[in-house]
This record gives C-alpha cells, sequence and structure tokens, in this order.
C-alpha cells in the first residue's frame, strides 16, 4: 500500500492505537428485555462445516479450507441498532472510544523515535468517515477516501453537525472492539467467534460463495447494501442505498439471519492471525481463533471483522462472501463498521 499523507498516518494512529483488553467469555446473564425485544436472537444448530474459501477468489488468508465443527449457538438475527446502543448507554452511561480525546503521551509511544508531536487538534475525539472521491483513484491508497473527522461518534456518524434522529433500525457505527464488548457484557451475550460467524452467514448452504448461494450481487434482485458502480467516486444506488440501510431491508439467508453481507462490517472476538488456517487443526471442536495476533503488512495487533459492507464492490474489496475476512484494530472506529452479539447455549437448552 502506498505511504499515506503524515496526517493521514496520525489519523490511523489515533483510531487504531491498541489497548487490547482479553474476551469477555464470562458466564452470561438474562438479556434486557429492550434487547430481547428489538432484536430476537436465532438459534444456529451446532454442526461440521468447511471453513475458508474453495475457489480462485479468496485472499491469502482465507486458505486453506478446513473442517470446523460448532456446538449449536444463538446469534443476532441482525446487526446491533443504534436504538439497541443507545438503550445500552442510556443504562450505563458508558462513553465510546471515539467519545474520548486521546493521550498525547500514549499516542507518542506508538510514533517512531523522534516524531514530531501531534497538532492538539489531533488528539480531540473522533472517528474516521468514508468521503466519496471527485474522481478514479490509486484503490492501495485509502487515504483517498477515508478521512479523520472531529467529533464523528455512533450519535454523529458524518461528524458533529450529523445525527440519528430517525435512524434507530439503522446499525450503530463507530463503536470498537472495545465497545462492542462493552454491550455484549451488559446485554447478556458475547462477540461471536469468526467460525460461528461464518457457519451462520453460510445459512446452512455448502459450497456456496454467498449467503444467497452462488449467483453475484450484481446480478438479479438487489441482495445486499454495497457498492453499485465505480469505487470509491460513482455510487449508482443499484440496491436502493448510498450509506448505511436499515437492518432488514433484504432478504435473510436460510438462517432467517439479515445482513450477514454488506451494509456494515462486524466484529468477531477473534484475534487475527494471516496464518490462523494453516495453524488450525482440522476437525477442531469450537475453535476460538489465533492464540497471537499477526498480520505481516501492519505489527499493531487487530481482531477479526466479517461480512463486507456498503463500500464492497467487485472493484474493490468484495468482502460480501461468506469466506472473506479482514481485520482492524480494537480501538477503531469507522463509519461502515458495527457489530452483533452471540450466545453459547446451555447445557439444559441442547
Amino acid at each position: 500500500m502506498k505511504q499515506v499523507s503524515a496526517l493521514f498516518a496520525i489519523s490511523l494512529t489515533v483510531i487504531f492505537t491498541a489497548c487490547q483488553p482479553g474476551g469477555d467469555h464470562s458466564s452470561e446473564k438474562d438479556i434486557p428485555p429492550v434487547v430481547d425485544r428489538l432484536n430476537p436472537m436465532v438459534l444456529i444448530p451446532g454442526g461440521a462445516f468447511d471453513m475458508g474459501a474453495d475457489d480462485d477468489t479468496g485472499m491469502p488468508d482465507e486458505y486453506p479450507q478446513h473442517l470446523v465443527q460448532l456446538d449449536s449457538f444463538w446469534i443476532d438475527g441482525h446487526e446491533v441498532t443504534n436504538a439497541e446502543f443507545g438503550a445500552f448507554v442510556a443504562a450505563t452511561g458508558y462513553v465510546t472510544t471515539a467519545e474520548q480525546p486521546i493521550s498525547k503521551a500514549e499516542l507518542m509511544q506508538t510514533l517512531p523515535p523522534g516524531s514530531p508531536e501531534p497538532d492538539s487538534a489531533m488528539l480531540l475525539p473522533g472517528s474516521l468517515v468514508f468521503v466519496p472521491t471527485q474522481g478514479a483513484v490509486d484503490l492501495n491508497d485509502v487515504s483517498q477516501w477515508w478521512s479523520f473527522v472531529r467529533g464523528a461518534d455512533w450519535r454523529h456518524p458524518y461528524g458533529p453537525n450529523s445525527h440519528i434522529e430517525g435512524k434507530d433500525n439503522y446499525p450503530v457505527v463507530h463503536v470498537s472492539w472495545n465497545d462492542a464488548q462493552a454491550y455484549a457484557s451488559w446485554a447478556g451475550k458475547r462477540l461471536p467467534t469468526e467460525a460461528e460467524w461464518e457457519f451462520a452467514a453460510r445459512g446452512a448452504l455448502k459450497g456456496q460463495p454467498f449467503p444467497w448461494g452462488t449467483e453475484i450481487p450484481q446480478q438479479g434482485k438487489a441482495k445486499a447494501n454495497i457498492w453499485s458502480g465505480h469505487f470509491p467516486y460513482e455510487n449508482t444506488k443499484k440496491d436502493g442505498f448510498e450509506g448505511t440501510a436499515p437492518v432488514k431491508s433484504f432478504a435473510p439467508n436460510g438462517y432467517q439471519l439479515y445482513d450477514m453481507a454488506g451494509n456494515v462490517w462486524e466484529w468477531t472476538a477473534d484475534w487475527y492471525n494471516s496464518d490462523y488456517y494453516a495453524q488450525e487443526k482440522p476437525g477442531s471442536l469450537n475453535p476460538q481463533g489465533a492464540s497471537t495476533p499477526q498480520d505481516p503488512l501492519d505489527p499493531e495487533p487487530k481482531r477479526v471483522i466479517r461480512g463486507g459492507s456498503f463500500m464492497c464492490s467487485d472493484e474493490y474489496c468484495r468482502g460480501y462472501r461468506v469466506s472473506a475476512r479482514m481485520k482492524t484494530s480494537p480501538t477503531s472506529g469507522l463509519s461502515n463498521l458495527g457489530f452483533r452479539c452471540a450466545r453459547s447455549v446451555s447445557k439444559t437448552q441442547q
């Protein structure tokens, strides 16, 4: 990837600074009634499946395909919405990562020795927002369409002058992995493992590249909220949306789960390790992902995100494939990143 500008590099560091607590797998409590009403969970029956890509469309970290076995589990029917996250904040007073100022001392520790101190404006709360370009650009340079916006957060997805009024049923965005963990703990749930997420996304189909089967999303009826046209400057809105879409805007998969492709990327519990699939023992039961993070392109530890977003297209990303993997720092907040929760099935329920 091309070297980004100094300003954008600092912005990325602000958002992606590593601050990594371990996953919370404590015993789950009762789900708050408001959450249970707004987002009923779906029971996914346990079983075995081949995880990863089985054709030539995948990225290197999607191979080798390997057998995984899972116990039954529950998963949210759709992404956590603004209304659900708002209920959590109202009940707890929680302040998200994007709403907190950045510590200059902590930021300086992440920069190379001798780096100049960042401008004080870069220490103000904010998050990364997608901004379409005016024309074709080098798709290897993400600084062309990502901008650090002061005052952008889950309540103000495009900056301080934006709002979420009338968007209770839209997926919450600008939530870090740490924020998602905090919500899941409050809701009596947890984040799904990467294996659980892919198994659920496949919707009981075997060997199919998409949650709905084999037809590419650009053909026929709109199947997901993705980018139509030339990324990142021309969106024809063939699917009816330019940015995020209300949850349940498209048909569910075979498990009656919505938005397992497109709309927003979704956090999983797992560390990202590019070699994890090669290390995983075939047939493992309920794998928890890599024990240590590893990204050959960037030493910062990252968590796995899944599902793609409204920015994915056949020209860029193609994250709407069920085997597609992406990664980002646990403290990242993005305008195309949200989450859904999972819950283990008790022995009594099994």
